[in-house]
C-alpha cells in the first residue's frame, strides 16, 4: 500500500483550494475537493431522505477517503465513505445510508 496516495476529508474541513502536485497544509487539493463535493451530496441526501420519511435525524458526519495509486494519480483506486449519524436506530441509519447508496 506504499505506493497509493491516501486523501482523507472529514464533513467539518473548510478552506481554500490547492493544487494536488503541491500541497499546502491550509488548503484542500484538488482531489480532496472532489471528495468533498461528493460527501456533501451524501450528507444532502440522507438529510433529505430523513426529513421526507420523517426520521428524527439530529446530525450527520462523514468522512471519505479515497486512495490513489501511485502509477495512476489520476484516478481513485478506491472511495470509502463513514456515516455517523445521530438521533437514529442502527436500522434507520442503514436505511438512510442504503437510500444513498442506491442513487
Amino acid at each position: 500500500m506504499s505506493d497509493m496516495k491516501i486523501d482523507t476529508v472529514k464533513s467539518s474541513n473548510s478552506g481554500i483550494l490547492d493544487s494536488s502536485s503541491r500541497p499546502q497544509a491550509d488548503a484542500f487539493t484538488n482531489s480532496e475537493a472532489f471528495l468533498a463535493g461528493v460527501s456533501s451530496c451524501g450528507v444532502t441526501l440522507i438529510e433529505m431522505h430523513a426529513r421526507d420519511s420523517g426520521i428524527p435525524m439530529k446530525a450527520i458526519q462523514v468522512t471519505i477517503e479515497g486512495a490513489r495509486a501511485a502509477a495512476e494519480p489520476n484516478r481513485f483506486a478506491t472511495v470509502t465513505m463513514t456515516f455517523e449519524i445521530a438521533g437514529v436506530s442502527q436500522s434507520q441509519a442503514d436505511e438512510l445510508v442504503a437510500t444513498y447508496r442506491g442513487r
